[in-house]
């Protein structure tokens, strides 16, 4: 099929509106997969240096994909930005500390907490309080006080916990820079996230990091994990109510459950998908039910 004719069929009525959906999609399983390859390199560089090179090269990639110094930054935009970026790079340290020890879908389901909790924190309603009965069950079949093979890490659950505390703190200082460019604000944050990070990965890996073959896969994890899908879902966000696209976004945990079944073998019991279930439409719930204002409707891409 040539070119001229792929592109009729893209533009076609019928087509045309679902590309914005299959966008979001691909994002979403763009960033289980390179999340998922990114445990490859726990062995050579740790979680630490693999957050480091994922991160920084990310910054790199997203600096030459926006250019941010084409717009204009205010010493208050500048601050926020700083925020924005400590926060955002504080998360992701602990997301892929988390991942030394537990399976990537219930790391994400447990990341899933902070946002969960910001949206229904000023809970009035009663359906509200069903979806935080839904999460504390989900959340509570995750805790680390099961045996055999329920059993999970403590250490990881808490990076994992806190990891979403970060994610809350991410979407209310991303809220702030709404009104900058938003490949600006991204690409400055992640380039803030990177500096953060750098001393940890450096401590861990040294000269590790630096290895061809190491920079390569890094390089493949951080446009698959954050430049791909980062850019797919702000582009999916000019197309997409933002109610529906946090819906969709909810799916997260179980995408990265299935990429990591699939790509890294973890399997994971019957009351571990169970938990993921309760979390997943706990935050559907939320989302639907909350006032439009809700920090879950904030423009920000996926935060992993």
């Amino acid at each position: 099929m040539s070119m001229i004719a792929v592109r009729r069929s893209l533009s076609s009525p019928a087509v045309a509106p679902l590309l914005p959906y299959l966008g979001l999609l691909a994002g979403m399983v763009s960033l289980a997969i390179g999340t998922s390859y990114a445990k490859l390199l726990f062995p050579v560089i740790g979680a630490e240096g693999t957050s480091t090179l994922r991160v920084g090269l990310s910054a790199l990639v997203l600096i030459a994909i926006w250019r941010p110094w084409r717009f204009r930054l205010t010493r208050a935009d500048a601050g926020k930005v700083m925020l924005y970026g400590v926060v955002l790079g504080l998360m992701n340290l602990c997301f892929y500390m988390s991942l030394r020890t537990i399976p990537l879908g219930l790391a994400i389901a447990i990341e899933f907490s902070g946002p969960l909790v910001l949206a229904l924190m000023h809970a009035r309603k009663l359906i509200h309080f069903v979806w935080i009965a839904c999460a504390v069950a989900g959340l509570g079949m995750l805790l680390p006080i099961w045996s055999g093979d329920h059993a999970l890490d403590p250490v990881g659950v808490a990076f994992a916990a806190a990891a979403g505390v970060f994610w809350a703190l991410y979407i209310v200082f991303g809220k702030r820079l709404s009104h900058m460019h938003a490949g600006q604000s991204v690409a400055l944050g992640m380039s803030t996230a990177a500096l953060v990070i750098l001393p940890f990965g450096v401590a861990g890996a040294g000269l590790g990091l630096l290895s061809p073959p190491v920079l390569l896969l890094g390089l493949c994890v951080a446009v698959a994990s954050s430049a791909l899908p980062y850019s797919l879902e702000m582009i999916a966000l000019r197309h997409i109510p933002k109610r529906t696209f946090g819906v969709l976004l909810s799916a997260e945990p179980a995408i990265g459950a299935i990429a990591g079944l699939i790509l890294l073998h973890e399997l994971l019991s019957s009351l571990q998908w169970l938990a993921i279930g309760c979390i997943v439409i706990a935050s559907v719930g939320a989302i639907l039910t909350t006032e439009r204002q809700s920090p879950m409707d904030a423009p920000v891409p996926t935060a992993n």
